[in-house]
C-alpha cells in the first residue's frame, strides 16, 4: 500500500495542443527518474476522452496504450495519476452521470493504475435548475460528487481535487472568506487532496504565509499545480530558466507540487532538472533555506548536462538515429490560465511544421522534417518566381560564402556553452528576463529616451559632446547584441540536435526579426530624428514596458503574466513607434527553417548601383521582354527609386544577406513637399540624362517616353488622400528569399521610420495583377483607399494608417 503522506514531486501533462507520444513520454520518465521525482499527472485537453466526452471509454487500442503508459510510469518508480474533467457539462444531481463517471474511471483503475484526479476548474460557477434544487451551492455538489467517486474507488492513497476557485485571485470575497472554499474545507472527505496555483493562477512566488492560509481553510495541505513555466497562453514566450521562487521549506505546508511546463517538451529540460534539485533539497535537514536550494547553482548544473543532451543528434519527436546510442527527451506541452485555469489558456501555439499524430494517447510520429541535403525554398512573399535574379557577381560570392561556414547548407553542430547560455537568458521566466534580455532591454529604452542628443536639430538645444559618445556606445552594443543572437538563430537552425530545433526555433525566428526591425531603426535614429515639436505628436510618448523583470512589475501591479503578450520579443516591439501595430510583427514562421543570415540598414550612396540593378532585374522579369525603354541603363531605377534616393535617402532601407542586397524599401515622409521638389529640381535632370534629340528618331521616342513615364510618376494626388495619409513608400525584393518573413520586417523598419518623423499615414501603388503583393499589404493592414478608375492610371492605391 502507497503511503498517503509521501510528498508528491513531479510532471503535470494537462496543456492544450498535440499531447505528447509515446516515446516522449517515455523519455520525460526516463528524466523524471534521474532526478528523483516521483509523480505523473495524465490529463492533457486535446484527449477527447479527457475533457470535451468524458463520459465515452477508451477503445481497445486506446486501453492498451494507456496500459503501456501506466506500466511505464510504474517501471521507473513513479506514481501515474489519471486525470478526469466532467466539470463543462456534467449534472451533479443526475444518477446518470454519476454511472457513466464510474464507469469510466472503473475502465482506467483495471489498466492498473491506483491514483486519480477529478478536475472542476474553469467551469461556470452556474448550476442547472435539477442541481439547484438538489445542492445548496456549487461547491457542495461537487464536493458530493468527488466523495462518492472516492469512496467508489476504494479511498485511493492519491486522489486529487480541482477547485473552481483553485487561487488567491479567483476567491470570492478572499481566501479566507470564500464561501465556497469554506464549503470544500469542511464536506470534502479528509483523504482527498486539494489542488491549488498560488496567489495567481501563474505565482511568481509561493510563501509560507500564504499556503498556511490556504491550508487552515481547506483543513488540509494543498498540493500545488504549479504553472511557472507554463507558456499555453503566449506563442511567443517559451521559459527555460530554473525553477524559482519556491523555498524548499514549503513542503511542510504542502501534500505536493506538480510542475505544469511549458508546451513544447524540449523546453523544459532545465525546469524539470532544477525541480529535481529542489525537490532532493527539500530532503534534506538541518541546514538553512538558503544552502539547501539555490536556483543559480541548480541552474548551473542543468546547463551543464543540457549542454550535453543537445550534442545528441535527435530527430523531432525524439527518434534517434540508428546510429545513436541512446535516446533521450520529449516534448512538452503547458497549461496555463489565459482567463482563469490551472491547466489551461490560449490554445498553445502551433508547430513550425504540420503535426502528424492525432491520437491523444497515439504514440505519434516525428513531425516532418527538414530535408537534410539543404533548404527548400518557399515561394517568396512579393514574388511568384522562385528563380534566382541575382547579378553575376553577387553568385560568384557563394563559395566564398560557404568556405567561411555562412552558407545556406552549413554543417550541423552542437551550440557552444555560451550560445546555451544567452539562449536561457533570453528566455527565463514569466515574471523574470535573464541578463542578455535585462541588458538589451536596458540599452534600448535609454536610446530611445536620448535619442534627442543625436537628432538633426537637437531640439534646439545644444548637446554635451559625451552624452553624444555615450548614446553612440550604447547604440554599438546594442547592435552587437543583435547581431549575437542572428548568429544565435543560425546556430538553433544548423543545431545536431534537430529535436530541439523544431520546438525551439519559432521562438528565436520570431526574436531575430523583432531585432531585424529594431536593430535597422537604431541605426536609423542617429542624426535622422527631427524636431518632436511637431503637432502630429512623438513617438517617444507610445506606450511601451520594459526593463530587468517585466512589464507587470514596472506598471506596480502583481497582474498575470499573460496581460502582456510576446515575452522578449513583444516588449522590444513595444518600444518602437509602430510597436501596437501586432500584424506587423506576429506571423508564422517559414515551413522549413533557414539559417541565411540578414541584415536591414539604413541606405548608403555606394548601395545606389546595386539597387538600380536588382530593380531593373525585377522589372524585366515582370515585363518578360525587352522595350524601347531599356536603352539606357538607369531607367528603370531612375523611374522607380531615383528621386526617393536623391531627394530623401533618410528614408530608405536595404535589405541584404550573405551574397549581398536583396531588398529595399523606399520611403517618402511628405508628398505634396516632394512632388514640388521633384518638379524643380529631379526632372529637369532627367531631361538632361535623357535628351530628345540624342540618338535620332528611335531615341527621341524612346526618351519621350522616359520622360513621360517620370511625369506620370510624379503626378498630383487627392488632397482626401493626402490628409489622411501623407507619406508614400515602396517595397523590392528578390524573389529567391528564403525567409519571406524579412520582407515583413522591412517594410516595418521603414514605417518605423516615418512615424518617429511625425507620419500619420502611409500610402503606396500596386499593380492589380501583382496577387501576391496586394495579398502582402493587405495582411500587414493596408486597405485599398483608391481605386484605379479615378486615376489616370491603373494601379491600385493602398493606405494604412500609422
Amino acid at each position: 500500500m502507497e503511503k498517503r503522506d509521501e510528498f508528491l514531486c513531479g510532471v503535470v501533462e494537462g496543456f492544450y495542443g498535440r499531447p505528447w507520444s509515446m516515446e516522449q513520454r517515455r523519455v520525460l520518465f526516463q528524466w523524471m527518474q534521474r532526478w528523483g521525482l516521483n509523480t505523473y499527472l495524465y490529463g492533457p485537453k486535446d484527449d477527447l476522452k479527457h475533457r470535451l466526452l468524458w463520459r465515452e471509454v477508451y477503445s481497445v487500442e486506446e486501453e492498451a496504450q494507456l496500459k503501456t503508459l501506466v506500466c511505464e510510469a510504474e517501471s521507473k518508480g513513479l506514481r501515474f495519476v489519471y486525470a478526469l474533467s466532467p466539470g463543462q457539462d456534467i449534472v451533479f444531481s443526475s444518477s446518470c452521470d454519476l454511472t457513466l463517471l464510474k464507469r469510466k474511471l472503473r475502465q482506467v483503475a483495471e489498466l492498473g493504475c491506483q491514483a486519480f484526479a477529478i478536475l472542476f476548474d474553469d467551469i461556470d460557477h452556474s448550476m442547472c435548475q435539477a442541481d439547484t434544487e438538489a445542492f445548496s451551492s456549487f461547491a457542495h455538489a461537487q464536493v458530493s460528487v468527488a466523495n462518492e467517486i472516492f469512496r467508489f474507488l476504494g479511498e485511493p492513497p492519491v486522489f486529487l481535487f480541482c477547485p473552481t476557485e483553485y487561487c488567491g485571485s479567483l476567491c470570492s470575497p478572499s481566501v479566507a472568506k470564500s464561501p465556497y472554499l469554506l464549503t470544500v474545507g469542511e464536506d470534502l472527505l479528509p483523504g482527498i487532496s486539494v489542488i491549488w496555483t498560488g496567489n495567481k493562477v501563474i505565482s511568481r512566488e509561493l510563501s509560507a504565509d500564504s499556503l498556511a492560509e490556504v491550508q487552515s481553510v481547506l483543513k488540509r495541505p494543498p498540493l500545488v499545480w504549479d504553472n511557472l513555466h507554463a507558456n499555453d497562453y503566449d506563442s511567443r514566450r517559451v521559459f527555460l530558466g530554473p525553477f524559482k521562487g519556491r523555498p524548499p521549506g514549503l513542503r511542510g505546508h504542502l501534500r505536493g507540487l506538480l510542475l505544469n511546463p511549458n508546451c513544447e517538451f524540449e523546453a523544459n529540460y532545465i525546469p524539470l532538472h532544477t525541480l529535481g534539485t529542489w525537490h532532493q533539497a527539500g530532503k534534506e535537514e538541518g541546514k538553512d533555506e538558503g544552502d539547501r536550494y539555490s536556483p543559480e547553482q541548480a541552474l548551473s548544473v542543468a546547463l551543464h548536462d543540457w549542454i550535453r543532451e543537445l550534442s545528441q543528434p535527435l530527430q523531432p519527436g525524439r527518434q534517434a538515429r540508428p546510429t545513436d546510442v541512446r535516446s533521450s527527451g520529449p516534448t512538452s506541452k503547458s497549461k496555463t490560465a489565459g482567463s482563469s485555469d490551472p491547466q489551461r489558456g490560449v490554445q498553445s501555439k502551433p508547430p513550425p511544421e504540420p503535426s502528424q499524430g492525432s491520437g491523444p494517447l497515439s504514440s505519434s510520429p516525428p513531425r516532418g522534417q527538414k530535408p537534410e541535403g539543404g533548404e527548400v525554398r518557399p515561394a517568396a512573399a512579393l514574388h511568384s518566381d522562385d528563380k534566382s535574379l541575382r547579378s553575376e557577381n553577387q553568385a560568384s560570392k557563394t563559395s566564398k560564402e560557404k568556405s567561411q561556414g555562412r552558407g545556406l547548407c552549413a554543417g550541423k553542430a552542437p551550440l557552444s556553452e555560451a550560445q546555451v547560455r544567452m539562449l536561457v537568458g533570453l528566455y527565463f521566466l514569466p515574471h523574470e528576463h535573464g541578463p542578455p534580455a535585462q541588458s538589451l532591454l536596458q540599452d534600448l529604452t535609454w536610446l530611445k529616451a536620448n535619442c534627442h542628443c543625436v537628432s538633426s536639430n537637437g531640439n534646439g538645444k545644444k548637446v554635451q559632446p559625451q552624452k553624444v559618445e555615450e548614446w553612440r556606445v550604447r547604440a554599438a552594443r546594442f547592435l552587437a547584441a543583435c547581431d549575437d543572437i542572428a548568429a544565435l538563430h543560425g546556430s538553433v537552425v544548423n543545431s545536431v540536435n534537430r529535436a530541439v530545433l523544431y520546438d525551439l526555433y519559432p521562438y528565436v525566428w520570431d526574436l531575430r526579426n523583432t531585432l531585424l526591425v529594431a536593430k535597422a531603426f537604431v541605426s536609423w535614429l542617429e542624426g535622422r530624428v527631427l524636431s518632436e515639436g511637431s503637432p502630429l505628436g512623438s513617438w517617444k510618448n507610445c506606450f511601451h514596458w520594459c526593463g530587468a523583470s517585466s512589464g507587470a512589475e514596472l506598471l506596480g501591479v502583481e497582474a498575470e503574466p499573460w496581460v502582456f503578450k510576446g515575452g522578449l520579443a513583444g516588449e522590444v516591439q513595444m518600444l518602437l513607434p509602430v510597436g501596437t501595430s501586432s500584424e506587423l510583427f506576429s506571423h508564422p514562421p517559414p515551413l522549413f527553417p533557414t539559417s541565411r543570415l540578414y541584415n536591414i540598414r539604413p541606405f548608403q550612396h555606394k548601395d545606389k548601383v546595386e539597387l538600380y540593378r536588382m530593380v531593373r532585374q525585377l522589372y524585366q522579369r515582370i515585363r518578360g521582354h525587352q522595350d524601347c525603354g531599356f536603352a539606357h541603363p538607369d531607367f528603370i531605377g531612375d523611374r522607380c527609386l531615383g528621386a526617393s534616393l536623391a531627394l530623401c535617402p533618410e528614408y530608405s532601407f536595404v535589405l541584404e544577406d550573405e551574397l549581398g542586397v536583396c531588398g529595399c524599401a523606399v520611403g517618402i515622409l511628405d508628398v505634396r513637399s516632394f512632388v514640388k521638389r521633384c518638379q524643380a529640381s529631379w526632372l529637369p535632370a532627367m531631361r538632361d540624362k535623357y535628351p530628345t534629340r540624342a540618338h535620332g528618331a528611335n531615341g527621341h521616342a524612346a526618351a519621350k517616353e522616359a520622360l513621360q513615364c517620370f511625369q506620370e510618376d510624379q503626378q498630383d494626388y487627392p488632397d482626401s488622400l493626402l490628409y489622411h495619409f501623407p507619406s508614400q513608400l515602396r517595397l523590392d525584393a528578390m524573389p529567391e528569399l528564403v525567409d519571406c518573413s524579412v520582407s515583413r520586417s522591412l517594410l516595418t523598419a521603414l514605417l518605423s521610420a516615418l512615424k518617429a518623423n511625425g507620419s500619420q499615414g502611409v500610402f503606396c501603388e500596386v499593380q492589380p495583377t501583382d496577387r501576391l503583393r496586394l495579398e502582402f499589404l493587405t495582411k500587414l493592414g493596408f486597405l485599398e483607399i483608391l481605386r484605379g478608375e479615378a486615376r489616370t492610371r491603373e494601379d491600385v492605391v493602398l493606405g494604412r494608417l500609422l
